[in-house]
């Protein structure tokens, strides 16, 4: 037995290797990464005040879809602050994440895929008036693209969120997220 070894690692061993490796890569399933809450993005203070707040009328031309002026799926005067915050949660930024949420596509690439899109807690959020506050806003940067055909498609976002105030003409976030893969919420995932 000069100079040879003669260990083998195990099957169990390999497997532990291999699931490390993946981990650490970033290359795991969807659903071995555990679902963030949207809650998660805002501060207590801010989910208390959004618990208290009355009813939002959403009889407007912006609920059915038609648009007028700029801007006009902003936040319109007069609502409660806590649907304008922009307070987020110091702790997520820089996390790896899973989020589920409705696309609102802003950018799409030459295959008319997404690239650029504000990701919603619930389907149509940005065709109602108001919008989510921005802290319960991620744009979503996904180079890759995707094919969004309905709005009301839920997605799967994985990637890493960063705490960065972002406005455009349809609303404003208090998130962004660099996605490494995004695909649609199957069955199986239910």
């Amino acid at each position: 037995m000069h100079g040879t070894s003669s260990f083998a690692p195990s099957t169990s061993m390999r497997r532990l290797l291999l699931v490390t490796l993946l981990l650490v890569c970033g290359l795991a399933r969807a659903a071995d990464l555990p679902e963030t809450d949207w809650l998660e993005l805002m501060p207590k203070s801010d989910q208390k005040a959004l618990e208290a707040m009355p009813e939002i009328d959403h009889n407007s031309p912006e609920a059915q879809g038609t648009f007028d002026s700029k801007g006009g799926l902003k936040q319109s005067k007069g609502l409660p602050a806590v649907m304008y915050s922009t307070k987020t949660v110091a702790a997520m930024d820089g996390k790896h994440i899973r989020l589920g949420g409705y696309p609102v596509p802003l950018e799409t690439d030459a295959k008319g895929h997404a690239t650029l899109f504000f990701l919603v807690p619930y389907p149509g959020a940005c065709i109602h008036v108001p919008p989510p506050p921005p802290n319960q806003l991620v744009l979503v940067r996904y180079p890759k693209g995707l094919k969004i055909d309905d709005i009301y498609t839920p997605l799967w976002v994985i990637g890493t969120l960063k705490i960065e105030k972002v406005s455009n003409d349809l609303a404003d976030a208090a998130y962004a997220l660099d996605a490494g893969k995004v695909r649609v919420v199957t069955e199986a995932d239910l």
